[in-house]
């Protein structure tokens, strides 16, 4: 379905009881709202709302350069647009960031907060990454960021053994437009929140892969640290997106956590 917000057309789906609490999923850079298809089933006596960010599926990819807060301002706008007052919002990755930035700019509009795969800033010595990888897409296209986001996201061991699902991420990466991506990039390069996160005080969850490389568990300690009562979980065999590898683990946790928060 599709609905306006913020300016743009903004690409979601809606799943569950019409009358149980919602829970927002946020995806993270190079996929779209079928990452989270692995929560669906445990998520089932939920109302699941999922989206495509800005950029990225079937939401519009204006030519500019992203900022995170623009994003948040998406999320608020789908809500409003939608009639949703409070929900739960769980982010991985890029999610992760917009969910961070959204909490601190009006955290009244979360019941909790899952933050998964992410961190809470991106350092200086670090953005030259960033810039690269927007000229590699601008120059070779997405196709060209292909093998190495794969390798960052998912073990060898799991690429292996589980082609199905790597095939259908890929095909996710390969999808995103070239305008989305270095959109998205260059919010993801602003991000420096660690010093307002203590204003956050709704349940916050952290889950991460233990061997994520980009996002690491260092980089959740640190919001674990910022968070008061935040819970952290350390999901093993899991590289970026734990989701998806380890699928059974990441929904025990993130169903165990909302549980509590009801």
């Amino acid at each position: 379905m599709q609905v306006q917000a913020n300016g743009i057309s903004m690409h979601y789906t809606m799943d569950g009881p019409a009358d149980a609490p919602v829970v927002v999923l946020g995806h993270s850079l190079s996929a779209n709202l079928a990452m989270w298809d692995g929560q669906m089933q445990a998520l089932a006596q939920y109302r699941v709302l999922r989206y495509d960010t800005r950029g990225h599926g079937a939401t519009d990819a204006p030519t500019a350069d992203y900022t995170l807060e623009l994003l948040a301002d998406d999320l608020f706008g789908l809500l409003d647009s939608l009639g949703l007052d409070q929900v739960h919002f769980v982010g991985l990755s890029m999610g992760g960031m917009i969910g961070q930035i959204a909490a601190v700019i009006d955290q009244s509009r979360f019941l909790s907060l899952s933050l998964c795969d992410t961190t809470s800033v991106v350092p200086e010595a670090l953005h030259s990454t960033w810039r690269e990888r927007i000229e590699t897409v601008r120059a070779d296209g997405v196709e060209s960021l292909v093998t190495s986001t794969i390798d960052r996201w998912f073990s060898t061991h799991y690429q292996a053994q589980a082609g199905i699902e790597v095939d259908k991420i890929r095909a996710m990466i390969r999808s995103t437009p070239v305008e989305g991506y270095c959109g998205c990039c260059h919010a993801i390069m602003g991000l420096n929140i660690t010093d307002q996160l203590p204003a956050i005080t709704v349940p916050t969850l952290l889950i991460v892969g233990e061997d994520d490389p980009g996002t690491p568990v260092a980089a959740h300690q640190v919001i674990n640290q910022q968070i008061a009562g935040s819970e952290l979980v350390v999901i093993p065999d899991a590289l970026h997106l734990s989701n998806v590898e380890q699928r059974d683990a990441f929904n025990t946790a993130l169903c165990g956590f909302l549980a509590r928060c009801a």
